[in-house]
């Protein structure tokens, strides 16, 4: 992967746009980040922060990790809801359910979960040809829930369910993040998920696992969507999403570039070493996700994209990678292959300071050109 020496300057706006949603979401913790990524690893007291992507992927294939430990997601999860909820799960029992949820998210399953989005998109994205402005926050929102919906087979209306889960998110990670803690959080995440989990799965057993999958789908799905679009306006990349052969690659570079989630918060469970650093049982390990898929340094590009196995790592290594890649490809390709005609541009955006991954509270576009076969605006 080979960059040019200088940065066009649409890539230096880009930039600069989606660094917002890590310097107003979370100043502190981003900057720190920063400071120390020069080293592939590094110990801060008990905290192992881990950045280069070699790194990355032994601390997830070849550290022992104690899936429920306190501020990791599976403690969370333990923690929070009824359990059995994938993060939290150990040995055979994660395994059956990944494969579960492998059969559910795999070619077939996307197959027949497909013309779910497509009818969202085909409808939220109608304005465009009247050159009228789309809010893309809004549409992923309808877009994960009714995804979730047809997934887990809930009556539910998708904004609800795309509402609870980012609510119960969103409170989930204010307790196990590093830092202070606000009174009560612990106990209204506890409310959150539960009221999740009674409107996807009410009496059920395998309510922990069909909120963790809610609340995955969810999240990634609305972090991910709208900020890919914002760095194809802000870049100039409505060229390689228009071409068939480029936009597959064009996907995989920009779920590299936003890394829905940029940092995983796990513990080790037993002593190991570490890019040749000790790290003993207990430790905490940071693992920026972000900076080991080289995010903060090569944009997106789907003429010169980064490796593959380096690009992969913003869905796990191992038996900790996310069975939900071919999803989130799969509605990506589909939304930027329905937006490139119309060459969209970014006129407005905000930060979601209390969202649990970097993102949007609101993002809207308007179209920067007419095609062909389109109505002429108004």
């Amino acid at each position: 992967m080979t960059r040019p020496a200088s940065v066009s300057p649409r890539v230096r706006r880009a930039r600069r746009r989606d660094r917002r949603v890590y310097t107003r979401a979370h100043p502190l913790l981003f900057a720190l980040l920063a400071a120390v990524r020069g080293r592939a690893v590094v110990r801060l007291g008990r905290a192992v922060v881990v950045h280069d992507g070699a790194a990355y992927r032994e601390a997830l294939t070849r550290v022992p990790l104690d899936r429920t430990a306190a501020g990791t997601t599976g403690g969370a999860v333990r923690r929070l809801s009824s359990g059995g909820g994938l993060f939290d799960q150990e040995g055979a029992g994660h395994r059956a359910t990944r494969r579960s949820i492998a059969q559910g998210l795999g070619a077939d399953g996307v197959d027949r979960l497909r013309p779910v989005w497509r009818a969202v998109l085909e409808r939220r994205l109608a304005p465009l040809r009247d050159g009228r402005p789309v809010e893309l926050v809004a549409l992923a929102r309808e877009l994960s829930g009714a995804t979730v919906g047809a997934l887990l087979d809930i009556p539910a209306a998708p904004e609800a369910v795309a509402g609870a889960a980012a609510r119960a998110a969103a409170l989930a990670v204010r307790d196990h993040l590093p830092g202070p803690r606000r009174p009560g959080t612990s106990r209204a995440a506890a409310e959150a998920t539960a009221r999740l989990e009674a409107l996807l799965s009410p009496g059920d057993s395998d309510a922990g696992v069909r909120s963790a999958l809610a609340v995955a789908t969810v999240n990634t799905t609305v972090a991910a969507l709208p900020r890919a679009v914002a760095w194809c306006a802000d870049a100039g990349l409505w060229d390689q999403a228009a071409d068939e052969e480029l936009r597959p690659v064009l996907v995989g570079e920009l779920l590299r570039v936003t890394a829905a989630s940029p940092l995983l918060p796990r513990v080790a469970a037993e002593d190991a070493v570490l890019a040749g650093r000790p790290v003993r049982a207990g430790d905490r390990l940071l693992l920026v996700a972000r900076h080991a898929v080289r995010a903060h340094r090569d944009a997106p590009d789907a003429r010169d994209p980064a490796p593959a196995a380096v690009a992969r790592l913003v869905f796990g290594a191992g038996p900790h990678s996310c069975p939900g890649a071919r999803l989130a490809h799969a509605q990506l390709d589909d939304l930027l292959a329905a937006l490139a005609p119309y060459r969209p541009v970014v006129v407005r955006s905000r930060v979601d300071r209390g969202a649990a991954l970097p993102g949007w509270r609101s993002l809207t576009v308007r179209a920067g050109a007419v095609p062909p076969h389109a109505e002429a605006p108004r």
